[in-house]
């Protein structure tokens, strides 16, 4: 697999390789000693998650504040913009994302470490997005940051506005949120 590093070290876009032919394709979607070796740590994951949503849903930007999650996200079907937002306070990069596109054609995934906020936005028809954490999920713990934060800024490339979960549109401003230490 090919591991390339963002603006924000901790954040990885890993890349497997790919065996394809006029049948279709191949590739081994995630190998736990491949991918310790990838991120230089042993990560255990407990969950997985799928999740299908229409063009111009946004998800996120989640996390927990107790229990965080680590998370190695993917695309099995269309394609989103993920992004994950550094919310360690100690951190040189705190307040700073990186996005990325994943889809079914690149095959790519993205390492968000715990301590990051995390979500996507879907540019096709519809994606199927699955993710494995390092931790289970927390409702009392889950908080929500606005997507559309100023301070953090992010570039979702959407033309429209997005389609937001009630919670979501709840979410708080960085400058409000809890963040880690």
């Amino acid at each position: 697999m090919k591991v390339t590093s963002t603006n924000i070290p901790d954040v990885l876009i890993i890349e497997p390789e790919v065996f394809g032919d006029n049948r279709g394709f191949f590739f081994e979607s995630f190998n736990q000693q491949a991918f310790n070796d990838a991120v230089g740590q042993d990560v255990k994951f407990v969950q997985d998650n799928h999740s299908r949503s229409e063009k111009g849903v946004l998800r996120g930007l989640h996390y927990q504040i107790k229990q965080p999650q680590g998370k190695l996200v993917r695309v099995a079907q269309g394609t989103v913009y993920d992004v994950a937002v550094d919310l360690r306070k100690s951190s040189t990069t705190f307040g700073q994302w990186v996005g990325a596109e994943l889809s079914e054609d690149n095959h790519r995934q993205l390492w968000v470490p715990a301590g990051f906020a995390h979500g996507f936005v879907v540019l096709s028809e519809s994606a199927e997005f699955l993710y494995k954490t390092t931790d289970y999920y927390a409702p009392e713990f889950e908080r929500s940051i606005m997507w559309n934060d100023p301070d953090i800024g992010i570039n979702w490339s959407i033309d429209a506005a997005p389609l937001l979960s009630g919670k979501d549109q709840q979410g708080l401003m960085l400058n409000n949120a809890e963040v880690f230490s």
